[in-house]
């Protein structure tokens, strides 16, 4: 099946001479049909300017653009009307009401048959009513997020093929924040494909797929959780009557911190393990009379922090 998305080779400066900045330095990027994509990294590393050339509002020093295998920036008529965009920051006519701001870009995305519009309007009212919008005022009077509010129905009532959501829940509180995952996991059965950019990562590793981390211009690391947590440590605390013998020595460990748990006696034993060692780390524990232990995978944010910290941290 043809890729989505498929960036390729992304470079992208802006400035000339000792001042230019270099926002894409070789960004490479694949988004499969069906697919929710996260696209990580915190400001600056170069997430809006991807989105904004994905969607042919900058050109690219060099690489490759293609949506639905056809070049983004030659075929961006045809292939904006099989995309709806949702930036982080709306910006909406002051004197059109929010219904008229949903009612225009429907029309300007084209409904179709008669049929299509009927079901069209059913569902924006829908959605108007999921996320407590009130359709009838000005787009001067909506607060931050009720603006977000309009895009996200106008996105989620149109039939896109692909949703391109660059921070979607910025302003909402935390009741909107839960609906906005309810409808991205309605999209998602729906066979819709959604890149989604956040710096928020429980949203990111609750209903995305795949996920790509961004620094300074790269995608750094790309996977499924899955497959991003088999590259970290495992974290292990456990509570003993001893350490195993030759425990100093054991392979794999990081970070061990051990405490003494006083009149009960025993000791507490807190590390991060290599993968490959853990199971090892586990038999060998089991025969010191443990009496409470956890391992737990890494989170999102763990693994975002390990390509974030500094280059010391990062040896640990």
């Amino acid at each position: 099946m043809t890729d989505v998305i498929s960036l390729t080779g992304l470079v992208k400066t802006f400035g000339r001479g000792s001042a230019a900045t270099r926002a894409l330095d070789g960004l490479d990027l694949v988004v499969a049909p069906g697919e929710v994509h996260g696209l990580l990294g915190p400001n600056g590393a170069g997430k809006s300017t991807t989105l904004r050339i994905l969607l042919s509002l900058l050109r690219p020093d060099a690489g490759e653009v293609r949506l639905f295998g056809q070049d983004a920036w030659r075929d961006a008529v045809a292939l904006h009307r099989r995309l709806a965009y949702v930036p982080g920051d709306v910006a909406l006519w002051p004197d059109l009401s929010g219904g008229q701001v949903l009612a225009m870009l429907g029309k300007l995305r084209g409904r179709g048959s008669a049929p299509d519009r009927a079901a069209g309007a059913k569902r924006t009212a829908e959605l108007l009513e999921r996320f407590d919008l009130d359709p009838g005022k000005k787009g001067r009077a909506y607060s931050k997020g009720n603006r977000q509010k309009v895009m996200l129905v106008a996105a989620f009532a149109s039939e896109a093929e692909l949703l391109v959501l660059d921070e979607p829940t910025s302003g909402l509180d935390p009741l909107m924040e839960a609906e906005f995952r309810v409808c991205l996991a309605e999209e998602k059965a729906r066979g819709r494909t959604v890149l989604l950019s956040s710096h928020i990562l429980s949203e990111v590793e609750e209903v995305c797929d795949r996920v790509s981390i961004v620094r300074r211009g790269r995608v750094a690391e790309s996977g499924t959780l899955a497959e991003l947590r088999h590259l970290t440590r495992t974290l292990v605390s456990a509570e003993m009557e001893r350490l195993p013998p030759g425990f100093d020595g054991f392979a794999g460990l990081h970070e061990v911190r051990v405490t003494e748990l006083g009149a009960d006696g025993g000791v507490r034993l807190e590390c991060t393990v290599d993968t490959e060692h853990l199971s090892a780390l586990m038999v060998a524990l089991g025969t010191e009379g443990v009496r409470a232990l956890t391992s737990r995978p890494p989170t999102l944010e763990e693994l975002f922090l390990r390509h974030y910290a500094e280059p010391e941290r990062a040896r640990v």
